[in-house]
Order: structure tokens, then sequence, then C-alpha cells
């Protein structure tokens, strides 16, 4: 008898950490696309990941779709935006009309002069800290050339990055690189030191065929 009361109240506490667990199980989602000069003929395959994120989501999950072009720190560049239902068919609804406005987008896009990825950055950062999922991913969809222009100010401002994650995909590498390859080595080893220094983790995914890995725990 002894023996039974102690399972029991071993049971009952379980059950109560069980429901004090206010632990955030969702996945917050935000994916920033370069518009800048020949990258916007890159934006198809942008289109496949969006999907693929699209697909792999659940109720209550979000996900935001920017483009980084000259001044990124703004909501203004954000496309497409979402906060997943719980019902399913309304979830659904709401995938089909985020799809609708991304392909409208990319359909009507004008490449950018300059490449503000630190703004970029510093937006998904609000955006994501301000959802509060239990998982925080950036997506960046470019080749980490960071160009800004004249009076915009990005080196001094630290990225606050504990418990985000940030992968770099399709990294292409321009013409310079192949003349000389430690430019594009130089360009990642930077972005991971200043992604690492704010707290995040860093990866960089070329291979759009191993997409499965993007979710991977």
């Amino acid at each position: 008898m002894k023996r039974l009361i102690l399972v029991l109240t071993a049971t009952f506490a379980l059950l109560l950490t069980a429901c004090s667990d206010e632990t955030s199980h969702s996945r917050g989602v935000y994916m920033l696309l370069d518009t800048s000069g020949t990258y916007t003929r890159e934006l198809e395959k942008a289109q496949q990941i969006i999907n693929f994120v699209l697909a792999k989501l659940q109720p209550g999950d979000s996900f935001a779709v920017a483009r980084i072009k000259t001044g990124s720190f703004s909501e203004k560049d954000i496309i497409a935006r979402v906060t997943f239902d719980g019902q399913p068919s309304r979830a659904n609804l709401q995938k089909r009309q985020f799809r609708e406005a991304i392909d409208k987008f990319i359909a009507n896009v004008k490449p950018s002069a300059y490449t503000d990825i630190t703004g970029g950055l510093l937006q998904a950062i609000e955006y994501l800290d301000e959802k509060a999922p239990g998982r925080k991913t950036v997506l960046i969809f470019s080749d980490m050339k960071e160009e800004l222009a004249a009076g915009y100010v990005r080196d001094a401002i630290p990225l606050k990055l504990d418990g985000f994650e940030v992968i770099a995909l399709n990294v292409s590498k321009l013409r310079s690189d192949n003349i000389d390859p430690r430019e594009y080595m130089d360009r990642l080893a930077q972005w991971r030191q200043r992604v690492e220094a704010g707290g995040g983790s860093w990866r960089v995914l070329n291979d759009l065929e191993r997409l499965e890995t993007l979710f991977v725990d």
C-alpha cells in the first residue's frame, strides 16, 4: 500500500510539472530576400524555399518574408507576415494568401541599388522577439555582400541574437570571388563572427536539395 501511495504521489507530481510547463514550442521564421543587382534573377529559388517553409510550419507558428534593399530596418520592407491559426482550414487559407503575396512581389520586383543586410537582420530580431516563439530562425537568401548607401550606420550596432539560428541560403559566388576565393571565405567568416558574437548560431546551406535540414532539431 505504501508503495502504491508513493507511485501515485510521483505521478501526480509529474502531472503538475507538465501542466505548469509554459515553454513555448512554436516556431518563428523570418526570411530576408536580397533584391540587389542580378540577385533578383535568383528569386525563383527563394520561392521554392518559401513554399517549403509554408508546408512545414504548424498552427501557432509565425512566418515573415522581407526584402533587403537600401535601408531595410523598416517594417515597410516586410512583404508578407502571418501567425497561423489553430484551425487547419483557416491556416491553409493563410498559407495560400501568403504564397500569393510572395508571387506578386517577385513578379514585379525591381533591383535595389544597395544591400542593407544588417538593417534586415535588426528588423528580423525585432519581429521575432515580439512574437516570442520557442524557436527563432532567420533565413538570409543572399550573396552576403553588404553594400550601404552613404550615411547609413550599421558597423557599430550589435546584433542581439541569443537564442536565434541564422542560416545563409544560396550564397552565390561573385565574379571577384572566382578571382580571389579568399573574398568569399572572408565574407562568410565575418558574418559567422558577427552572429556568434551576438549569441546566435550560424550555418550556410547552399544545396537547396537539402532543405529538410532547415528544421533539424
